[in-house]
């Protein structure tokens, strides 16, 4: 059974001004899921249930990427997103929008590229092969043969849509990324490589931004809110806490599995 956590979050970033999302809407970012298809059914089930105590006419959920690896429902997790809001009367006005993380970047790359089969494969990417193939037990070191199974079950529709996801979005004075974004760069002019993986620049920095950042990528135990970003990856594949970012105006709160 979930239970709900709110969090204070932090104080504007720049105490001259209020950072607030567009009017009228409510804005909701998901952390890094890492096939925790279970986890995402509760998050889902707890935003649906807040979302009721709005009456923002324009509701969004921003998934920030690393959908795949780790946990052991990589391809549930891709087909839910995929599919998109259901069309039942009480999702009525969500939009979901995904961004795409180092995880995805990884797997699509080890359908071509059995140099990065290493690194993926150690950090996730087995269990992906091993929950598309519907195999257990596979040989970590058989890289061709890993690869043959991944292009054999992976979907057209899955590699279609996770290849053509956007890696950042914008709502008012928030800007949402996988990873972060190198400071003293304009949020509009960055690396896509640091937007999906970058992590020490981005974490240490200070800087005014100009947008506050709503990223995952890097994991916590409680979501960091920051003076100019807030993090939102709370490890769920391994502590089964999966975290929303939940943002309406000048207000914002959390919602955690």
């Amino acid at each position: 059974m979930s239970t709900r956590a709110e969090i204070a979050g932090p104080p504007p970033f720049d105490p001259t001004r209020t950072v607030l999302a567009p009017a009228g809407a409510r804005v909701y970012a998901v952390g890094d899921i890492h096939g925790r298809k279970d986890l995402l059914d509760r998050l889902l089930g707890m935003i649906l249930r807040d979302a009721q105590r709005s009456r923002a006419g324009r509701r969004l959920i921003v998934f920030l990427g690393d959908y795949v690896d780790r946990g052991g429902q990589s391809r549930a997790v891709v087909e839910t997103l995929l599919a998109g809001p259901p069309s039942t009367p009480q999702w009525a006005g969500f939009r979901w929008l995904c961004l795409k993380g180092n995880h995805e970047e990884a797997m699509l790359r080890f359908l071509d590229d059995l140099s990065i089969g290493p690194a993926w494969l150690a950090n996730g990417g087995l269990e992906t092969v091993e929950d598309y193939a519907g195999e257990r037990g596979l040989d970590d070191s058989d890289l061709v043969g890993l690869q043959v199974r991944l292009r054999r079950s992976l979907p057209s529709r899955h590699a279609e849509f996770l290849a053509q996801l956007p890696l950042t979005h914008v709502e008012g004075d928030y800007l949402f990324v996988h990873a972060g974004i190198r400071p003293g760069v304009p949020w509009d002019a960055q690396n896509p490589r640091d937007l999906m993986w970058i992590r020490g620049d981005f974490l240490s920095s200070n800087a005014d931004h100009g947008k506050m950042v709503v990223h995952g990528h890097s994991i916590a135990k409680i979501p960091e809110s920051r003076r100019n970003r807030i993090g939102i990856d709370t490890g769920a594949y391994a502590s089964g806490r999966l975290t929303a970012l939940v943002v309406e105006g000048a207000t914002r709160s959390f919602l955690s599995t």
